[in-house]
């Protein structure tokens, strides 16, 4: 996904946005105007700024633990395929769990501090990367496990020198899935329970009728959550090149840094 292509799809929502607050001239309680959203931020912008920091804090916290989690669960399911048969239907069914279920169990557990809005944010970002880690590996071209097999190869030795690099494509899938979802899991954290973040900031304002400060707050939920995808996208793109040309989904902008 390139910047600019980023930047085009903000300036055509908030031109599609002042269109239809024109066309059906709804109360600015319902849906203020883009000009309401930018007095909002113009009158508290330190207010806004500090809980976006929360917020980014839980999110960068949440995506690296997630991510991490995520792979070494799906290396240890391939590297111990009959540990593999227990843990990954354990995993399974703590997927099937809704996110709004687990979040108020999590703030009971953990308090209303950072850590239960991190744990929501890392199990978001944890199963889609566990999921398309483990595909990867699991789906390794069996002529070419046969091909190592007669070089003498040992299990650990395929593992790490030829079904890991192969399996790097399908990770970076997951972890394109998972990012724009980590802010997801912060801002439930905080609808549950907390004392400051974007999503503390959209329940508080709504309760006040305050319309245009939740809009300014998923203003910059979505601009944050737009660059950690490009971040992802340059990230993966500069530390697996032949992930992202077996990628077609990868920007052409990510494709240049890498030969640049």
């Amino acid at each position: 996904m390139r910047a600019s292509h980023a930047v085009i799809g903000l300036v055509l929502l908030v031109v599609l946005w002042q269109a239809g607050v024109w066309l059906f001239a709804p109360p600015r309680y319902i849906l203020p105007s883009p000009l309401a959203v930018a007095s909002a931020f113009w009158r508290q912008p330190g207010f806004l700024l500090q809980n976006s920091v929360v917020t980014l804090t839980e999110i960068a916290l949440g995506l690296v633990i997630g991510a991490a989690l995520g792979i070494a669960t799906a290396f240890g399911v391939a590297a111990l395929p009959r540990l593999g048969r227990v843990v990954w239907p354990m995993v399974l069914i703590l997927q099937a769990f809704p996110v709004f279920v687990l979040a108020p169990i999590l703030v009971l557990w953990l308090g209303f501090g950072l850590a239960s809005k991190v744990a929501m944010t890392t199990i978001i970002i944890f199963f889609p990367v566990a999921s398309a880690f483990a595909d990867g590996l699991r789906r390794t071209d069996q002529e070419i496990l046969d091909a190592v097999s007669l070089e003498g190869a040992s299990h650990w030795q395929t593992l790490v020198s030829m079904r890991v690099p192969l399996a790097i494509p399908s990770l970076v899938s997951g972890l394109r899935v998972a990012a724009p979802l980590a802010p997801l899991g912060a801002v439930v954290g905080e609808w549950v329970g907390a004392s400051g973040g974007l999503g503390f900031v959209m329940v508080q304002a709504n309760a006040r009728m305050q319309t245009d400060t939740v809009f300014a707050a998923m203003t910059i939920l979505a601009i944050l959550t737009l660059i950690l995808r490009l971040l992802i996208d340059r990230l993966t793109a500069g530390l697996a090149p032949w992930a992202s040309e077996a990628d077609p989904a990868f920007s052409s902008a990510s494709r240049s840094s890498v030969r640049s």
